[in-house]
């Protein structure tokens, strides 16, 4: 199942059940799961492991050493889930060794054309990029968000589970779970994201208290605190109402309002 004209280094381990297009380059140091299929001209650098069931279409280049000057050549690694889908042109670097030292894509993501994922990044499963959409480095991306075209995410910032980024939008601060965020320069709210509560089959009283989390927190005019505080006493603690909440207390970089 390797083409002929494929590069495929000795001390890649590649399960027997795995297809390699022609002229594609992998290099030592690569770990390959059943079942994955992998096009023309793709580059796998060392320290690369991608599991079963994906799909990586030509020209992508994945696990080559970050774009960070503090980097040295430390022994970092790029790890790829089971069933994630990599269209062509899309680029994933290593991590660094002092952002963590991996570059994780979660399971059965779905990477489109020309998107750029950046070191130390981390997304969880079921997560789409649209074209082109970017992330710099040592951004975490949760469970079964959506990035649309042209989205960039400045380093350090996160997305919350089952937000929705439009597209041609610039993230520079944490987007909460479960909404809706779009615009430049920087990205405003723009309530729920419901389309994607109702696809993932959230009950309706899922979706009537995260309505009240959302109002009470970013359209009432109160301080995150006070927010907080009217959301634990006025709406059921639910786990996905808790989950907004313990996002919004670890942030870093502060909140898309």
């Amino acid at each position: 199942m390797i083409h002929p004209t494929a590069i495929v280094d000795a001390k890649a381990e590649i399960d027997s059940n795995v297809e390699i297009g022609p002229y594609t380059v992998i290099a030592g140091d690569v770990q390959i799961g059943a079942g994955t299929v992998i096009g023309s001209h793709v580059t796998i650098d060392r320290y690369t492991t991608i599991g079963p069931d994906c799909t990586i279409f030509q020209h992508a280049a994945i696990g080559a050493v970050p774009q960070a000057l503090k980097f040295k050549g430390e022994k970092t690694y790029v790890k790829i889930g089971r069933g994630t889908t990599i269209r062509e042109f899309v680029t994933i670097h290593r991590g660094t060794g002092f952002g963590g030292g991996v570059t994780e894509i979660g399971e059965e993501n779905f990477l489109m054309a020309y998107c750029h994922i950046a070191h130390d990044c981390f997304t969880g499963q079921g997560v789409v990029f649209a074209n082109a959409a970017s992330l710099g480095g040592h951004i975490k991306v949760g469970n079964y968000a959506t990035l649309g075209a042209l989205v960039g995410v400045h380093q350090f910032a996160r997305i919350g589970d089952h937000a929705f980024v439009g597209g041609v939008s610039a993230v520079t601060k944490d987007v909460p779970p479960y909404v809706l965020a779009s615009g430049t320069p920087r990205a405003k709210l723009y309530g729920l994201n419901l389309v994607g509560l109702k696809r993932h089959h959230f009950p309706e009283k899922t979706i009537l208290a995260l309505k009240r989390t959302y109002r009470i927190l970013f359209r009432l005019g109160l301080t995150l605190n006070e927010g907080i505080e009217r959301v634990k006493a006025e709406v059921d603690q639910i786990p996905e109402v808790m989950n907004v909440i313990k996002f919004i207390k670890s942030s870093q970089r502060g909140l898309t309002r």
